[in-house]
């Protein structure tokens, strides 16, 4: 993991009022380079807030989780990749990525595809009508499937960092873990989580936190005490 730990924890600005995500924004201050920004302020200025934090220098997770015929997702992504994000999800089918991979062309878009949901759980699975087997099972096959597809990393739970880590096919690949809980933090919709400093021991290379963050009284306050843990577990 990279010294800097301000690049590696991405806060998820999930407030739909585009004002009130500029001043967690400004809150949190240089202690925070990365941001995602998803469905939840898309409809409210969410791209020209990302251009303007990508002119402030800020990194840009636009997490949009793309689901379409394979002519709509690479027009979609070519649109897209016009404005300099870093990061853009979409779900993990081979031909939903292979399109975003080709829409994306020679820009340093990073295309992570979405594994398994981490507010889902078996039961979910089956009223979905989704396979059999462990999720954590699940996941590494999706997660095998879409690195051959192109894809440039995963998004998946803390809890099958470790298994999609171990496939030949990861190396190199990005793994982005949301469902981090700070100890202490509420768990709210999510069911699969862990904690920071445990995600980045099992091998993501970035973590994703928003509500624990953005709905606390003081958002820099909780960005120092998660960072102060996460550094004092790694000594």
């Amino acid at each position: 993991m990279s010294t800097n730990i301000n690049d590696k924890i991405i806060v998820a600005l999930d407030e739909p009022n585009l004002l009130k995500q500029i001043e967690i924004v400004n809150k949190l201050g240089s202690e925070i380079n990365f941001y995602k920004i998803g469905l939840t302020s898309l409809s409210t200025g969410g791209l020209g807030l990302a251009t303007e934090l990508k002119s402030q220098g800020k990194k840009i997770f636009l997490d949009l989780k793309l689901f379409d015929i394979g002519n709509t997702v690479e027009i979609a992504v070519k649109g897209l990749s016009e404005f300099d994000l870093d990061f853009l999800t979409v779900h993990g089918d081979p031909h939903v990525i292979q399109a975003a991979v080709k829409g994306k062309g020679d820009s340093s878009l990073k295309i992570l595809a979405v594994t398994l949901l981490t507010s889902l759980n078996r039961d979910d699975l089956n009223r979905s009508l989704i396979q059999k087997g462990t999720i954590k099972n699940l996941v590494n096959e999706r997660a095998r499937l879409a690195f051959d597809s192109g894809a440039d990393g995963v998004i998946c739970s803390p809890h099958e960092i470790s298994g999609i880590r171990d496939q030949r096919n990861s190396n190199g690949k990005i793994i982005v873990t949301p469902g981090i809980r700070p100890k202490g933090s509420e768990i709210n919709d999510q069911k699969r989580i862990s904690d920071p400093e445990k995600a980045f021991r099992a091998g993501a290379d970035y973590i994703v936190i928003g509500r624990p963050i953005t709905k606390s009284k003081n958002p820099l306050d909780k960005v120092m005490q998660i960072k102060t843990e996460i550094m004092k577990q790694r000594i």
